[in-house]
């Protein structure tokens, strides 16, 4: 596997499936800038950029300054995510805005901008089943905006037809988020979707690798589902 000359953009860098796909891409070759917020990367080994993807002259400028650099972007993957999770009844507009934001504008903002300099190029929207059948009530705002995610995927596909747009949808996997949650709560919901183990961070990064590199195995506004530990 070789990733010489190819210009991966990948968001939501600084943890979880993010840092992980960072990492294992520089491994093959290609080359990473990982797009964090809040949290600084500590790691030399890939490219960092600090930009809010929720803002639109944030993320115009991060696209300015690689296209001065590289020219081009090969694939980009939406991977940043956030989830405030709690009841309806302590939830507040700012809170479900900011979910939805970071969630469905910011890989909104990051496709728009980062279209102008991909040829044929590939983009990876890390979606979630929350987003189509494993909802949550404490987390309304997090399954509603994956799926606005699904949506945004397939008319991105029709809006831009020489690239090749699809989403990615696992179900629990052992981020950092995942692993600090009430081990009570998380126990249930995996029961409650007959899912045996987290999945690993290092096989959705790999997932998402093969669906780069396999690309024609799929069409574009795919959404691919990543369940292999049902039953």
């Amino acid at each position: 596997m070789n990733f010489e000359n190819v210009v991966i953009v990948v968001t939501g860098a600084s943890g979880g499936i993010g840092y992980t796909l960072c990492s294992i891409l520089t491994k093959y070759g290609a080359t990473v800038i990982g797009v964090y917020n809040k949290n600084k990367i500590k790691n030399n080994d890939f490219e960092t950029y600090k930009c809010n993807i929720t803002k639109e002259k944030e993320v115009e400028k991060l696209i300015n300054y690689i296209k001065s650099k590289y020219q081009k972007i090969d694939v980009l993957v939406n991977c940043a995510a956030l989830s405030i999770d709690d009841d309806i009844y302590n939830k507040n507009a700012k809170d479900f805005l900011d979910v939805l934001n970071v969630n469905l504008v910011g890989p909104f903002l990051m496709t728009k901008y980062a279209s102008v300099i991909m040829d044929n190029g590939v983009i990876i929207n890390v979606s979630s089943t929350d987003g189509q059948d494993t909802y949550s009530p404490i987390s309304m705002d997090y399954c509603a905006s994956k799926a606005g995610l699904d949506n945004l995927t397939k008319n991105m596909a029709k809006r831009f037809p020489k690239l090749k747009i699809c989403a990615l949808a696992p179900v629990w996997v052992n981020t950092e988020a995942v692993l600090e949650m009430d081990p009570r709560y998380l126990e249930e919901e995996m029961e409650k979707h007959h899912q045996k183990e987290l999945l690993r961070k290092e096989d959705v990064a790999l997932k998402i690798i093969e669906m780069v590199i396999n690309n024609d195995d799929y069409i574009t506004g795919d959404i691919v589902r990543m369940e292999n530990n049902y039953e």
